[in-house]
């Protein structure tokens, strides 16, 4: 191949080509496996039959045969989500002349169906201030689509932890003294670094020893002899960075009222976080800034995901868009840089935003961690860091129940009843009103990471917030 040409789709089978050829081939490779191009192209070029290249989820569509004379809609074919707009690579990093790596991994878990499994490791010894600047997953050969998620949470360092490996969220509480999430890598994600500039912190008093590994499996079909060995991998350096990252979890709190109705072709639902109720001691870490500059963030529903977006507030005056992604993808889940650093200033409110898709279901779907329940989050990235490990809402349900004509006197019974509302067009749309003019109830999780002589503790704090448009 050493031709290119702009084509865009008439019917199932005509190409024809474009008046206005706006891709520009560079550069052509091929071996005994792969053909490799490299192009470029106007994010908007002004031609109808051109789709802009924005922050939403991209599919690439690939057609392939024994020659150059494809036929793309009977030959065969395959498709790719893509983030296009990547503000940052790895040549835009540095790489410290000193580093170690560390394998978090489970040891030879057997999966006989779709669980969250967590176990307790130590962070790697060290006997000073080091830096976690990278990451990246660790993946069993063969259980790419088996692994759901990975996510590294941070321990108190007098905790009494769990020991094995067991159900994330069973009958034991113990997983939970690990709620401060470090690294994280979702479906689709890969490799990341973190900016120059900032890092994740270990060796100080202040810093986890310990960390909880969860590994969400999604055996579907029940296949059996899985056997899974699965894991993150840190890379870590004593080249200190500026700052100390943290992260935060923003969205929807999962219980007890998030639900989208059955037959739902749209179905929006908020989650709100008022960092005006965060504690003065929250900011004991970093006490020269109040304020939080974010600079990545990864988003996550389940399969009925498709939408995701956030707003910045200030006494509910909307600021601006932080991020959206209109066209999600549940297969795609990544850490992605913001264009721009952005400041999240005491009082700020953020506002995230889920456009659900329920055709394909009969009933209700609730939140939850199973992946036919649904979730709505964001983690935040940013620095300098603080400890707050989650600021999540949740609609008061009560109200959505009455708006519907349903008889409820408390949480658990207003979501029972969301069974016995139809699943028309004009009852989902009262719902979705009804939810975004709810009172929110804000869920603000703190860790306090106290040296090993000290108690370790986590708190939450429910405040009763309200948000209009």
């Amino acid at each position: 191949m050493t031709s290119q040409s702009d084509c865009p789709v008439v019917d199932e089978a005509t190409l024809e080509e474009d008046e206005s050829q706006n891709y520009q081939l560079l550069s052509v490779m091929e071996n005994e496996t792969s053909t490799t191009m490299l192009f470029k192209r106007h994010l908007r070029t002004c031609d109808p039959n051109d789709l802009a290249i924005t922050m939403d989820t991209a599919r690439l569509v690939t057609a392939f045969g024994t020659d150059d004379t494809v036929q793309f809609f009977k030959g065969q074919r395959f498709s790719k989500s893509l983030f296009l707009m990547r503000y940052r690579g790895p040549s835009d990093s540095t790489d410290p002349k000193i580093f170690f790596t560390y394998d978090l991994r489970l040891d030879n878990k057997t999966v006989e169906e779709t669980k969250y499994a967590c176990t307790v490791s130590p962070l790697p010894t060290v006997k000073q201030k080091h830096h976690i600047y990278k990451f990246e997953p660790v993946i069993t050969p063969h259980n790419i689509t088996l692994v759901h998620h990975i996510l590294v949470y941070g321990c108190g360092n007098a905790s009494m932890l769990p020991s094995g490996i067991d159900d994330c969220y069973g009958a034991s509480p113990d997983f939970a003294l690990c709620s401060q999430v470090l690294v994280g890598r979702a479906v689709g994600g890969e490799s990341y670094q973190f900016p120059d500039e900032a890092a994740v912190s270990i060796g100080t008093p202040w810093d986890p020893q310990y960390v909880r590994l969860e590994i969400h499996y999604s055996n579907f079909d029940l296949l059996s002899g899985l056997i899974d060995s699965s894991g993150v991998r840190i890379y870590y350096t004593p080249e200190l960075r500026k700052y100390d990252v943290g992260v935060m979890q923003t969205g929807i709190f999962t219980f007890p009222a998030h639900f989208i109705p059955p037959g739902a072709e749209s179905y929006r639902t908020y989650g709100l976080c008022n960092s005006s109720q965060f504690d003065e001691s929250s900011y004991e870490w970093d006490a020269g800034s109040r304020s939080a500059c974010l600079f990545a963030y990864l988003l996550h529903t389940h399969l009925s995901g498709r939408g995701v977006k956030a707003a910045q507030y200030w006494n509910g005056e909307q600021l601006g868009i932080i991020y959206e992604d209109n066209k999600y993808d549940f297969r795609l889940q990544e850490i992605r840089d913001m264009k721009e650093i952005l400041i999240i200033k005491p009082g700020d409110e953020i506002l995230v935003e889920c456009n659900f898709q329920a055709l394909d279901r009969s009933g209700i779907t609730f939140g939850g961690p199973s992946t036919m329940n649904e979730m709505c989050l964001t983690l935040l990235f940013y620095y300098p860091r603080n400890n707050i490990s989650s600021c999540m809402g949740y609609t008061d349900i009560l109200y959505v129940a009455h708006v519907l004509k349903q008889e409820a006197s408390d949480a658990v019974e207003g979501m029972m009843v969301m069974d016995f509302v139809d699943g028309d067009n004009e009852t989902v749309k009262i719902a979705e009103q009804a939810a975004k003019e709810a009172d929110q109830v804000v869920m603000i999780k703190t860790i306090n990471v106290s040296p090993p002589s000290e108690q370790f503790m986590i708190g939450e704090m429910d405040l009763a917030l309200t948000f209009r448009e």
